[in-house]
């Protein structure tokens, strides 16, 4: 390896090399820090940043008393931005599917309400779906949508274009507000997501505006040891 190359990028890329060729296959414990270290030649602490990076980008997890095994990077989603979420579990080569399990119309409450700016017990259009990846859920999304800006929505087959796809393309975006909170899910929202209902989930809290106009507040849930959120920032 050139030696231009910082000494714990090193061990990153000879990780890496070994997990893609599957000589470290899906669950297999790599060597410890001190054997790495000692292989490369360089401190503990070094060989330790370049494990802790890679369990922080979702390559490694750590199993404490037992050591680092190779995992199964999470799904992520962009936080600044709104993507199909079709589309990035297709750009990992993976399976999307999803499961329609709500698509009515009814009133707002006061929460709902609330969010999408309108009056209590105006009509909404509601929908609930789970997303899932290779056939594990990755996501349940509760969508209100106000049905003057979305007019066809509960027409819509959610098996061929999902809610956000359809959204995008009749209301284009002009504004977003996401709110993100680690919650222990409730009953249902567990069931759906096959998580331990003691187990924390990611909580998104999204609302979309086209032209100003407030086009829908949507609850998205994902299992919090299966997905995570990225943000960038350009300075």
């Amino acid at each position: 390896m050139t030696q231009s190359i910082p000494l714990y990028q090193q061990i990153k890329q000879h990780i890496l090399a070994r997990i893609e060729s599957g000589e470290y296959p899906l669950h297999q414990q790599i060597p410890p820090e001190q054997e790495l270290a000692g292989q490369f030649g360089v401190s503990r602490m070094t060989a330790h940043k370049a494990i802790r990076d890679l369990v922080q980008e979702g390559y490694l997890m750590r199993r404490a008393g037992l050591g680092t095994f190779v995992t199964e990077p999470k799904a992520e989603s962009p936080l600044a931005d709104i993507n199909n979420i079709a589309d990035e579990v297709r750009s990992r080569g993976h399976d999307y599917t999803n499961r329609v399990l709500v698509l009515d119309s009814r009133r707002a409450d006061e929460e709902v309400a609330l969010n999408m700016g309108m009056r209590l017990n105006s009509k909404v259009f509601h929908s609930v779906l789970v997303h899932l990846e290779n056939g594990v859920p990755i996501q349940v999304e509760e969508r209100f949508v106000n049905p003057q800006l979305a007019p066809g929505y509960l027409q819509c087959d959610f098996g061929r274009q999902t809610p956000n796809a359809y959204l995008v393309q009749q209301c284009p975006l002009s504004d977003l507000e996401h709110i993100v909170e680690a919650r222990l899910a409730p009953a249902n929202i567990g069931d759906w997501l096959q998580v331990a209902h003691d187990q924390p989930c990611l909580l998104v809290t999204r609302r979309t505006w086209s032209l100003h106009q407030l086009v829908s507040f949507a609850r998205l849930w994902h299992p919090g040891n299966r997905y995570k959120l990225r943000s960038t920032l350009k300075l």
